[in-house]
């Protein structure tokens, strides 16, 4: 009798796709493994939140763990997972030690969600108003503690082929360790189109977002003091709505009715919010991965207006579903045009279906990725063997790690 194929998910939150890209993607990854008929637990050292998905309707069991705590020891050698994924290398430095110590037969993933350090580094280059350059990786901290998660893991999961990109001609990582998995979706037909609202059936710009993430709430910061009034200018019974999971008290101040800037917080469907809406607006000014707001855009056929950083890897060589700028005064009047412009809208919901037709349908990726995983845990040790850098950081980061968290572990229990 075959052995149970076991999956552990370590996430750093509990899934929420109703709050952001992250939460879907994590759904999306659950459900190609129940296809493979895993048995699948997720566990999380986070706190339950109101918004979580509940992973027992969708088959997942639940399990919290304690950060620097031998009790996951006995948890996951009992599991005994056969694949073990880490939800963001800050799940991998936690717990990654002790499943190569408990479970050193166990493959182990990583999704990377994006490319942190990259977010990071076009942060700080934005604060300190320069361009940012791919130099400015290798300086980040950051980078070093991710590279080495990569390295240690064996396969990473990249959304972004810009990412791709920089992971193997940048930091020079062997394409052996990592696997271009973007977003993985539905095919979407002209029946669904069909059932969508018309362009005279919609009203409104909108923008949505999570506001936990620091380039929405600076997008939303760019968009009021800059971008709206450009907007409105031209169109001066224009209105924007700004939905988004988690909205501070700064981000709640921004509301300005008679400015027609209406902050909503957060949206009990976001499909229907964005289906509702004329045009999504976007201007990103840093960040990393591929958007989520803008594919579900495309899916809800509504047309966005973002910036090259909000496009980035998202379109390859199809036409955008809608307009890219970064100038503001150009962003302005493309997001007027777009919304005036009956046919020119048409065309950009087309280009839209086909992004996702094209570059997201899930049939693309998934027989690879599992193809993948099948060779891997069929080769695992001549794999690792090939992958030295990996061995030799999980050889001294794991002590340094162990007796930091054995540390840690010991001042608890004296407390």
């Amino acid at each position: 009798m075959d052995k149970v194929k076991k999956l552990l998910i370590i996430g750093s939150v509990w899934p929420e796709p109703n709050s952001s890209a992250a939460g879907t993607r994590m759904l999306q990854l659950i459900s190609l493994f129940k296809v493979e008929e895993y048995a699948i637990t997720f566990a999380s050292p986070a706190m339950d939140s109101d918004f979580m998905v509940n992973l027992e309707l969708v088959g997942v069991d639940k399990k919290t763990i304690t950060l620097n705590c031998s009790s996951f020891d006995g948890f996951v050698k009992d599991l005994n997972p056969s694949v073990v994924l880490f939800d963001r290398f800050m799940m991998e430095e936690q717990f990654g030690w002790r499943v190569n110590e408990n479970c050193p037969e166990a493959l182990r993933l990583l999704d990377t969600e994006d490319f942190h350090c990259l977010r990071v580094a076009r942060q700080k280059a934005f604060k300190e108003k320069r361009p940012f350059v791919e130099a400015d990786l290798f300086v980040e901290a950051v980078a070093k503690r991710e590279i080495a998660s990569i390295l240690r893991c064996d396969l990473s999961l990249i959304i972004s082929e810009y990412e791709m990109q920089l992971l193997t001609e940048i930091f020079k990582i062997d394409s052996s360790l990592l696997l271009y998995l973007p977003f993985l979706l539905e095919e979407i037909s002209n029946a669904d189109i069909d059932k969508l609202p018309l362009f005279d059936e919609r009203n409104n710009f909108v923008f949505i977002g999570n506001f936990l993430h620091e380039p929405n709430w600076n997008a939303v910061q760019y968009l009021k003091e800059t971008i709206w009034p450009l907007i409105k200018k031209q169109l001066p019974e224009a209105v924007v709505h700004i939905y988004g999971a988690y909205p501070s008290q700064k981000v709640l101040q921004l509301n300005n009715v008679k400015e027609g800037f209406l902050v909503k917080g957060r949206a009990a469907n976001a499909s229907a919010v964005v289906q509702e809406a004329r045009v999504v607006l976007a201007p990103l000014r840093f960040g990393a991965g591929i958007k989520g707001k803008l594919l579900e855009a495309m899916h809800c056929g509504t047309p966005s207006v973002t910036t090259f950083i909000g496009a980035e890897s998202m379109h390859g060589d199809l036409d955008w579903n809608g307009f890219i700028a970064d100038n503001p005064e150009i962003f302005a009047n493309e997001a007027v045009l777009l919304y005036q412009d009956e046919k020119l809208w048409l065309q950009a919901q087309k280009n839209g279906v086909e992004i996702i037709n094209h570059r997201y349908l899930r049939g693309l990726f998934e027989g690879d990725f599992m193809k993948k995983i099948k060779w891997l845990q069929a080769n695992l040790q001549e794999h690792r063997v090939n992958n030295f850098m990996g061995s030799l950081l999980q050889h001294h980061t794991l002590k340094s790690t162990m007796y930091m968290s054995k540390w840690i572990e010991e001042k608890n229990r004296k407390k």
